[in-house]
């Protein structure tokens, strides 16, 4: 077989296109300029990404079971997620022990369909073309238990509200 020149084209060379997973495909769409989406991608930001974003982020994750991709961030991440979040996120079945506070980048921002952003602000950047969605919630750093559970079964009707409104534009 004689090789052929390249012609500056995106090239996508497999027997199998089927074998490719998701991600691999939709990275190969946008490789070409095509945006080919399978589920769409919920960000989740809040300033420190270790409370709210990151309990919104697990139950998006918990309730969609796979119909959405789901990322957290945040404009000026901590060290580590809140101790107590770590605790009523375990009530409930919930292991947030390998997550950690995440910076949000251009990447993860243009590639977001929707964006909800919990307190941060002018700090998260606003790109044409994202739907944006502030959720006016409490901190949860530093409150007592009670206080974070009220929190966090706030974020979880709101998540099953979005889950509702995202299975209903598909």
């Amino acid at each position: 077989m004689d090789a052929q020149p390249w012609t500056g084209e995106p090239l996508l060379v497999t027997d199998q296109p089927a074998a490719m997973s998701a991600e691999e495909r939709e990275w190969v769409h946008r490789v070409q300029g095509r945006t080919v989406r399978e589920v769409p991608e919920v960000l989740f930001v809040c300033v420190q990404n270790a409370g709210r974003s990151q309990m919104a982020a697990a139950l998006l994750d918990h309730h969609a079971r796979g119909r959405v991709r789901v990322r957290s961030a945040g404009s000026t991440p901590a060290d580590q997620i809140h101790p107590g979040v770590l605790d009523v996120m375990a009530e409930i079945g919930i292991d947030l022990s390998r997550e950690f506070p995440k910076p949000w980048t251009d990447e993860v921002l243009t590639s977001a369909d929707v964006v909800i952003t919990m307190g941060c602000g002018d700090a998260c950047p606003v790109y044409p073309g994202k739907r944006y969605l502030d959720w006016d919630l409490p901190d949860p750093a530093g409150r007592p238990p009670e206080e974070v559970r009220v929190i966090r079964d706030e974020i979880d009707e709101r998540v099953k509200g979005l889950l509702i409104e995202l299975a209903a534009t598909r």
